[in-house]
């Protein structure tokens, strides 16, 4: 299983980003798929996920800033990130789970992650 993280890099606040994950390995449209970040010196946290379903749940700080998206027929995952802030730098990180499991947003129910992809917002 391979999930590999693109798109990160250093943008100005207010500025837009799209995060790609690229899966292998895995039926992608029966498993559910996260977003995680982990800032500096910090916990990580969720940003947001999407269930095979299509059904998308998103952490406060990013409602209405940030959307999850997926494409099963490329295996891709993505983060389209608008209006970004200096606290959503962090490392990012893609996730993935088979469905049907209980507590989506919880990163402990997920079986496999990414390698990470930087995103640095600059005030």
């Amino acid at each position: 299983v391979q999930l590999q993280a693109s798109g990160g890099g250093l943008v100005q606040a207010g500025g837009s980003l799209r995060l790609s994950c690229k899966a292998s390995g895995i039926n992608f449209r029966l498993n559910d798929m996260g977003w995680y970040r982990q800032p500096p010196e910090k916990r990580r946290e969720l940003v947001a996920t999407i269930t095979g379903g299509g059904n998308t749940s998103y952490a406060d700080s990013v409602k209405d800033r940030f959307t999850i998206s997926r494409d099963n027929i490329r295996r891709t995952l993505y983060l389209q990130m608008n209006s970004l802030k200096p606290e959503d730098t962090a490392v990012y990180y893609c996730a993935a789970r088979p469905s049907g499991r209980d507590s989506v947003t919880d990163s402990r129910s997920y079986d496999y992650w990414g390698q990470g992809t930087q995103v640095t917002v600059s005030s």
